[in-house]
């Protein structure tokens, strides 16, 4: 009876557009509810910023077949970019997004301008199925609530996937997990900026000649510091604080050098080292902000009794998911990581890179609620080691368990290239980012025409067919510090 109903998937990014690919493919109806006005809404708003892996990691297998396929109402003249290439997050929109969200399996089922406010369960005759009740839960249908333009409306699904990222909730600039004192009222009044803003391009009127402290140290800080250097030296009364909230380390600030399996990784450290050593960016050490004072600037107040006075500040501290929406199912999550309980010791990002997280389907990321599940960079949680790669093959493993293909779902495989290459559909998550000049941009330089993986920092790239392309891997090379900095961080590999 539930086979009437269809699976509704969560958003309208690459993991969900790519889930729906695979269920159709399986004929399976689906419902997608995004709640931008079109897909890939949240890439739009880091669309500058380039991912590290090149196309070839990330274009859903399902979505390209679905794509070049001609059927009776559709051409299948869609070319898919040049696999070596890197791509933007607007490339990822115009280039694969839309075109896969146009497609006529796919458009009537989306439904955009749709956030989801609660999700939670009901039985085909409309009686009550809340979170205490466990009879008949499991043949139970879920209802789907939706804020629109037009008003509130529930919808019915005999399975729900959520693909709704983590873009939209950033984690505070308080300490503790909590939002500072006056952070609210700092936020309206424009102080705080998104987590990835563009200082050398549509924001670079609002960032030039000003104070700003970027508060973070990984990659989403990395980027942005790096760009305002570069905006520095077009800007010299451009003021750039970094803020630690720990004693700054090496290791840590500027990838490990040698330690680095990831060459990449060493040169966004190398880039970033100069423009601190150079006295471009002054960083700033065990910044906990206690509370925000907006006033003509903002007086950011920290725990030891200092405070700091600038005209913006860039809240690099990641992301977290929004598990409100959720409060009426039943989830077993890890509790430090949020993810799938199964999931989270596999992407502590504590011990842990994307490179040495392993292959994980439908089982690995099933709830005690049956026929739910997260995938996409929510199902990481807090962690911010996700790849593009990895989410494809979760809503294919799920799609065919949906389908009933028991087989199919577990079996589950993962090629990276061999460097552990990342990629994300929010931003701010890449793990190993640009080399040289490009590494503002979460990105590596394009390979010469006539080149054949002849550097170390090309090394990253897929190279043509007729070169030495790295050789797929199950997983990636080891980065995380419990697979080669350990030692030089001095803290003991255990969780």
């Amino acid at each position: 009876m539930n086979q009437n109903y269809p699976v509704i998937i969560i958003g309208a990014g690459p993991i969900g557009l790519a889930a729906a690919a695979h269920l159709i493919e399986r004929h399976q109806d689906v419902r997608i509810l995004e709640s931008g006005t079109n897909a890939g809404a949240a890439i739009q708003d880091w669309g500058h910023i380039k991912l590290f892996s090149t196309w070839k990691y990330n274009i859903d297998a399902a979505s390209r077949r679905l794509l070049e396929t001609p059927t009776d109402t559709y051409a299948g003249d869609w070319e898919a970019p040049r696999e070596t290439r890197l791509p933007s997050g607007a490339d990822m929109v115009s280039e694969y997004l839309e075109p896969l969200a146009a497609h006529p399996a796919l458009a009537p089922n989306i439904s955009y301008g749709h956030r989801v406010t609660n999700i939670t369960r009901i039985q085909a005759d409309g009686k009550s199925v809340d979170k205490t009740r466990s009879a008949g839960r499991d043949e139970s249908l879920f209802l789907v609530r939706t804020q629109t333009a037009t008003g509130t409306e529930d919808l019915l699904g005999r399975a729900v996937i959520d693909a709704s990222g983590t873009w939209n909730t950033p984690n505070p600039v308080g300490r503790s997990g909590i939002e500072a004192i006056g952070e609210t009222q700092a936020r309206s009044a424009g102080f705080i900026t998104s987590s990835l803003p563009d200082p050398v391009g549509t924001d670079q009127e609002i960032f030039a000649g000003k104070t700003i402290l970027v508060l973070g140290a990984g990659h989403s800080a990395a980027n942005t510091l790096i760009s305002l250097g570069h905006l520095r030296q077009q800007h010299p009364d451009t003021t750039i604080l970094w803020g630690l909230r720990g004693v700054a380390n090496p290791v840590k600030l500027y990838g490990g050098g040698a330690a680095d399996e990831l060459p990449a990784r060493g040169q966004l450290g190398t880039s970033l080292r100069r423009f601190v050593e150079n006295g471009d960016i002054t960083i700033l050490e065990n910044l906990s902000v206690t509370s925000l004072e907006s006033d003509d600037r903002l007086t950011v107040n920290i725990a030891d009794g200092r405070n700091q006075v600038v005209d913006l500040l860039v809240p690099a501290t990641g992301f977290r998911p929004n598990l409100g929406m959720l409060s009426e199912l039943r989830l077993d999550l890890d509790a430090i990581v949020e993810a799938p309980r199964e999931l989270g010791p596999l992407i502590d990002p504590e011990f842990h890179s994307c490179g040495t997280v392993t292959a994980h389907g439908e089982r690995v990321l099933s709830h005690p609620e049956k026929n739910f599940y997260i995938v996409g960079m929510k199902s990481y949680g807090r962690a911010p080691t996700f790849l593009m790669a990895t989410g494809y093959e979760q809503v294919r493993s799920i799609a065919a368990s949906l389908a009933g293909d028991r087989a199919a779902a577990d079996l589950v495989e993962l090629e990276l290239p061999e460097t552990g290459v990342c990629s994300t559909d929010l931003g701010g998550s890449c793990d190993a980012p640009a080399v040289g000049e490009q590494a503002a941009t979460c990105g590596t330089p394009e390979p010469a025409a006539d080149s054949c993986c002849t550097t170390p920092e090309q090394a990253n790239e897929p190279a043509p067919d007729s070169c030495c392309a790295p050789q797929p891997v199950t997983i990636g090379f080891a980065t995380g510090t419990l697979h080669g900095h350990t030692e030089l961080l001095g803290e003991p590999a255990s969780r």
